[in-house]
């Protein structure tokens, strides 16, 4: 299983939705903008193991805010989001505002609906993004995808439930490998991250993502499930 790719940005990206068709169980192709998520879903059609979600992605908010009420229109109907979320890495610190007013405007629509499953990008915004959350308690579940800060913060995710998607990249890092150790074993889910995350120089593929139970499985100290 992957539960975050964003299969759509391979360059040979009809390719590897025809190979994680036949290999993969589940993958969930987060997208970075709402007319992405159109594009994609009719050149790579939404299937029983392929879920297709509209997003916003933090680092595209300055260009991509214009199109803030078509994501909301898109979530009545889908029940996921992603990729959404905060980004205060000083490249786009300058956009924090637009980050916010998306990200909040997201969580007020998953409130009126009822609640939605959220792939959440938190680099460098965990506090903030969990301030959120804290919130708006009706806005779903949150998957935060690949988490990178303290150990404070993550420690909160936990009270606030949140679940993780880990994908072998991060447990390329001793940072990673810590986190990963204090995440909670019943919400860690397997992601790519692909085409972005990469392991020795190659990116990784959907069907990749599930390798990262073996590492997981030293660091909790439990039997590898596919051992």
């Amino acid at each position: 299983m992957d539960f975050h790719c964003h299969l759509d940005l391979y360059p040979n990206a009809l390719q590897v939705y025809a190979e994680a068709l036949g290999s993969v169980e589940f993958v969930w192709l987060v997208t970075t903008s709402p007319r992405a998520f159109s594009a994609t879903s009719k050149v790579l059609p939404a299937t029983e193991s392929i879920f297709i979600s509209p997003g916003l992605h933090p680092e595209v908010a300055d260009k991509k805010v214009n199109e803030l009420d078509v994501l909301l229109a898109q979530i009545e109907s889908c029940p996921g989001v992603g990729e959404i979320g905060l980004d205060g890495s000083p490249r786009y610190r300058q956009y924090r505002d637009l980050q916010r007013h998306i990200f909040q405007s997201v969580l007020k629509q998953c409130v009126a609906l009822g609640g939605r499953v959220l792939s959440i990008h938190s680099r460098a915004a965990a506090r903030e993004t969990l301030d959120y959350l804290e919130t708006y308690p009706g806005f779903g579940t949150a998957v935060l995808h690949w988490f990178t800060d303290s150990t404070s913060q993550l420690l909160r995710a936990k009270e606030l439930g949140c679940w993780f998607s880990i994908g072998p990249a991060m447990l390329h890092s001793a940072n990673g490998k810590k986190l990963a150790g204090l995440m909670p074993m019943d919400r860690v889910v397997p992601e790519s991250d692909g085409p972005f995350a990469k392991v020795q120089g190659s990116p990784v593929m959907p069907w990749e993502a599930i390798t990262v139970s073996i590492k997981l499985a030293e660091i909790w100290g439990i039997t590898p499930p596919y051992s």
